[in-house]
């Protein structure tokens, strides 16, 4: 296992912290060298959210499908979660794959229409993984992100070969899911097939996510 302090960070080669760490680990050297590019906000300022994502780096190698969507759901569900907890819905999701070989990669897709729904982005999310990873190493990292933030209740043009009705439910389904998290955490209901590996559906997306640096985004 890798240690460093906050110098030795400081002063590492970012290329071997990339390869490491995936892009946590150029964030880590921003921080580390306290670079922040942002200008100065007056008091009270609330930058606009532009895209809302989890990834986390799972308890052992991920070395099936299966063992992919458990932990793809449970960051679909934090990510889904938390843009209808701010009002938004997405019309990108996108992923970032990092094998055990330290190897890194993203790739994203464009949704027919804004959503928040769990399923949804799953779905997306899953598709994304099966169109572009060939399993040539087991996984070690895995990240979900919703982009093209709209509001949520802005007006969307309907589609005729989409049942409203159904959206609606998981809508409501997904709502009551969140209530009840609330009341009881984030255990408390999951679906049933995240039981097939404990410490898979284990990972708890909700309270993980990572704040990044403005500065860091623009170009450093």
């Amino acid at each position: 296992m890798v240690q460093l302090i906050k110098g030795e960070l400081a002063l590492s080669d970012p290329t071997f912290l990339e390869r490491l760490l995936g892009k946590m680990g150029l964030v880590l050297y921003t921080f580390a060298n306290g670079w922040d590019e942002s200008p100065v906000s007056p008091q009270g300022y609330e930058a606009p959210v532009k895209s809302i994502g989890n990834s986390t780096t799972t308890p052992r190698d991920l070395e099936n499908n299966l063992d992919v969507q458990i932990v793809l759901m449970a960051l679909a569900e934090s990510v889904a979660a938390r843009l209808r907890k701010h009002g938004f819905k997405c019309k990108v999701v996108s992923i970032s794959i990092r094998d055990n070989g330290l190897y890194s990669f993203s790739r994203q897709k464009k949704l027919e229409r804004p959503t928040d729904i769990t399923n949804e982005i799953m779905k997306a999310a899953n598709e994304l993984f099966q169109e572009h990873y060939n399993w040539q190493h087991p996984i070690r990292s895995l990240g979900v992100r919703a982009e093209s933030l709209v509001l949520s209740d802005i007006p969307i043009q309907l589609d005729l070969f989409v049942s409203e009705e159904q959206r609606e439910k998981q809508e409501k389904m997904d709502q009551a899911v969140d209530e009840i998290r609330r009341r009881f955490g984030y255990f408390s209901v999951q679906k049933a097939f995240m039981y097939q590996d404990k410490a898979l559906a284990s990972l708890d997306a909700q309270s993980s996510h990572t704040v990044h640096p403005i500065g860091y985004f623009n170009g450093r």
